[in-house]
């Protein structure tokens, strides 16, 4: 029972990352940034002039990662970055004039049919689907689980 739960459930994920990867593709197509690109533009701003720390954070991205979308972010001019004058090895983050302009014109990071579709269920329900979903992506998360003693893949 337990093995048809898990390919039910892996049918859904692979159909929610499938619709992800086209939007994210219509996303780059429409304002030249990837989903995650976006999402961390959006912490940018949301954040103020940051931390790339924090924007990490914000964004549930790795630093590294976030390091080489501010490197892309940076060359498109959407923002810019220097270093605090208070410590010099800490370096802010904050978005250009048209940074804030790419988010004004960005369409939702779900894309507008989802947004409206999630929009019109009871409020409960949504709560209910955050939630669901939270503790699915806790239990998926690799930094958390311990490795599963079966897994021969792990073995060298």
């Amino acid at each position: 029972m337990i093995a048809a739960q898990e390919q039910g459930l892996l049918k859904s994920l692979r159909r929610i990352a499938r619709a992800l990867e086209l939007h994210s593709r219509r996303v780059n197509a429409e304002i030249g940034l990837t989903l995650p690109q976006l999402v961390v533009l959006g912490a940018a701003h949301s954040l103020g002039e940051t931390t790339t720390r924090a924007v990490s954070e914000a964004a549930e991205i790795s630093p590294a990662t976030v390091v080489e979308i501010l490197d892309k972010l940076e060359a498109k001019g959407l923002i810019e970055r220097y270093r605090s004058r208070a410590d010099r090895r800490v370096v802010h983050t904050r978005l250009t004039d048209a940074g804030r302009a790419t988010l004004k014109r960005a369409p939702p990071l779900l894309g507008a049919r989802f947004a409206q579709a999630l929009a019109a269920l009871p409020p409960a329900r949504r709560a209910g689907l955050m939630a669901g979903l939270a503790l699915l992506a806790d239990l998926a998360d690799p930094a958390d689980a311990a490795p599963d003693p079966s897994d021969r893949s792990l073995t060298p």
